[in-house]
């Protein structure tokens, strides 16, 4: 219990939520879709990965399907997908807009998305078209509730 209780001081320090789902984390400077998918918004970009939760349930990615440069993406619909050991799921982009840079590392290394779902693991940058859709997004707290509240039913 200590060291639970100094591990959630020291990522609150950080920046970081802990959360009793295993080691899942929580980035406070994201916004997250219910999907799964958080966004990272730095200007007129918006970065896009899964979460430290969705991959966890994922197991061992083995596979990440990338979108084409140029494509554009509406808040909602699916761009890609992950496969895991376990299944293969959609990833749905969190916001609108046009896609501008793929990470090409998880082509050879789609573990990064296990590894480090927030940094090296990110899946796509994209231009944004509606900066407004981001109020429906939730933020780090909202995020968690919603996971905690997810797991519990199942």
């Amino acid at each position: 219990m200590a060291m639970r209780l100094w591990a959630s001081k020291s990522a609150s320090y950080f920046k970081i939520s802990v959360f009793n789902r295993g080691f899942a984390t929580v980035l406070k400077d994201l916004k997250y879709a219910d999907s799964h998918e958080w966004v990272k918004v730095e200007g007129s970009s918006a970065t896009v990965g899964i979460t430290d939760h969705a991959q966890d349930h994922l197991g061992d990615v083995v596979y990440v399907e990338l979108p084409e440069l140029g494509t554009a993406v509406t808040q909602g619909s699916s761009f890609g997908a992950v496969e895991s050991v376990k299944a293969t799921s959609d990833i749905n982009s969190p916001v609108s807009g046009k896609v501008v840079e793929v990470n090409k590392e998880l082509d050879e290394s789609p573990g990064l998305v296990n590894g480090s779902p927030y940094e090296k693991g990110w899946i796509m940058k994209v231009e944004l078209s509606n900066n407004d859709e981001l109020k429906s997004l939730m933020d780090s707290d909202s995020y968690s509730k919603f996971c905690d509240e997810e797991d519990a039913k199942h």
